[in-house]
């Protein structure tokens, strides 16, 4: 293989039908969501009353006592809302600057209550704050200022002005067996993804998680089962897949816009987050901070010291703990691709990278895929690049415009993003006839389809499964570094034994999936 680097780089820098479907006078500090923080310390108290047992929302529901509390939705619910009795509660797990932001996104939902929180750091203000337009400076997260949040908000809508009915955890297994919720969402570590949606699913919570939906192939494989069998409503946080562009995509390539598509290539930029100055662990075993469960934190990974080039968020440099860029973003940019293209198992998947080592994700990455037919659509190759790798430019592509993420090239054309390129040939085509179904936004397809509405975009089930079951297949022929023969409905390479081993990995002694 002849793959070029960028200089960059050099310098060391199954067929399937895809689904569419604050309290006034307190001191404030922001939180990586945007939202003010109350900085008052609750009550010993009130300590007390987060992580004891209490009687759940459906023992309450079958009592007598029930019955004279409840009130008809027109009573307490106001005009157009769910009344206090109509909502499905919520609990987050993993509250920083991802979780924090899903958490302030589903309070804005009538139908939401969020009712308890839960991480294993109490709080920080070393948190990165996913929300780009508030810049990347390091904010203040974790469970007790998710807490306050939530608290401060539902205080707005009381006309005594206070609310403090939301709970904190560290350990989220003391949250599922405490909280008789309806649904969960799913933010913490790549690392432990699996073990806390899988205990989830196991309940019978609906669930929301973050992507990649977990942090080994293996794991993604029995997630999905899971979801299956227990019928529940299910979202991987890939909030691309709900924009127009999307659907425009598919109804292009599904109208023939550039004729039969034999190769996709995908690209994005290098890490913005920092590198590990060492090859190797860090040096130091400084002291776990104080407020940080660091057991917890580990959960099934294998045991090691804490060290701040861990937690709260450069986790995503180590393989202990996550999935690189192929990781963090193949489940956004890809997701596209394969319900335009209907892509299911890939036969076989290659990948070099920069320098690699047994501790961190390389610096840049290519890894090649291979998908057979599907129906009337022909073999495809599949390629990606990170960390800055860029692939060859379209000649079709007009000088000073700039390469999009992802490009389709078809017998009859090119489709860069969601534009055909030359620019003329897109004024000459205009808008493909309009086949999908419109969605109301990725955070409501999940909260409809919680109370009865249609499956989510990116079930786990029908998408963000297979769709993350690939992209961490990706990494395993990064570290097997040689061609892998896969056998996607049995869950095995079948030309190399010992890289079956990297499809999974044997959980810390008290953990399972």
């Amino acid at each position: 293989m002849n793959w070029k680097m960028s200089a960059a780089i050099q310098a060391g820098n199954s067929l399937h039908t895809p689904r569419w479907s604050s309290t006034a006078g307190l001191a404030t500090r922001k939180l990586a969501g945007g939202e003010p923080m109350n900085d008052a310390k609750p009550s010993s108290a009130r300590k007390a009353r987060q992580t004891t047992g209490r009687t759940t929302r459906r023992r309450f529901l079958g009592s007598g006592a029930a019955a004279a509390l409840f009130v008809p939705r027109h009573v307490l619910g106001g005009a157009g809302q769910a009344a206090p009795n109509d909502k499905t509660t919520l609990a987050a797990i993993g509250t920083g600057g991802q979780g924090i932001q899903n958490v302030a996104t589903f309070m804005k939902f009538d139908e939401i209550q969020v009712v308890a929180v839960c991480d294993v750091e109490r709080q920080t203000d070393r948190y990165l704050s996913w929300n780009w337009a508030q810049g990347k400076q390091e904010r203040v997260a974790g469970r007790e200022p998710a807490r306050q949040a939530v608290d401060a908000h539902y205080a707005q809508h009381r006309r005594s002005g206070k609310y403090q009915a939301c709970r904190a955890y560290a350990d989220f297994r003391e949250l599922l067996a405490n909280e008789d919720v309806d649904a969960v969402m799913v933010a913490t570590p790549d690392h432990t993804h699996a073990a806390v949606t899988m205990a989830a699913l196991k309940r019978g919570k609906h669930v929301y998680c973050e992507k990649p939906l977990t942090w080994s192939v293996y794991e993604a494989r029995q997630v999905t089962e899971a979801a299956r069998k227990a019928g529940v409503a299910t979202q991987l946080g890939n909030q691309g897949q709900a924009s127009e562009e999307a659907r425009l995509v598919c109804e292009m390539i599904w109208d023939g816009a550039i004729g039969p598509v034999r190769e996709v290539r995908v690209w994005c930029p290098a890490r913005f987050w920092r590198f590990p100055p060492w090859e190797g662990r860090p040096p130091e075993t400084p002291p776990v901070p104080e407020g940080l469960e660091w057991d917890l934190w580990l959960g099934p990974a294998p045991e090691r010291p804490y060290h701040p080039a861990y937690h709260p968020w450069l986790w995503r440099n180590w393989w202990d703990f996550g999935t690189g860029l192929l990781g963090d973003l193949g489940c956004h940019k890809l997701s596209t691709v394969f319900k335009a293209l209907k892509l299911g198992h890939p036969t076989s998947v290659e990948a070099s990278s920069t320098k690699l080592n047994p501790e961190t994700y390389p610096l840049g990455v290519i890894a090649r895929f291979e998908f057979p037919a599907r129906g009337d659509m022909p073999p495809l190759r599949l390629t990606w690049y990170d960390g800055g790798l860029r692939p060859p430019t379209p000649p079709q592509l007009e000088p000073g415009r700039r390469l999009a993420d992802v490009t389709y090239l078809g017998d009859d054309g090119v489709l860069m993003g969601h534009r055909l390129v030359p620019e003329s040939a897109m004024r000459r085509y205009g808008r493909p006839p309009r086949r999908l179904p419109r969605s109301p936004g990725h955070y409501r397809e999940w909260v409809d389809a919680c109370r009865g509405g249609p499956p989510a975009g990116s079930n786990f089930v029908e998408h963000g499964g297979l769709l993350t079951e690939v992209c961490l297949l990706g990494n395993v022929a990064v570290r097997a570094q040689k061609k892998l023969l896969w056998d996607g409905p049995n869950l095995k390479v079948t030309n190399d034994q010992g890289a079956n081993q990297l499809l999974h990995r044997t959980y810390r002694e008290g953990w399972v999936l």
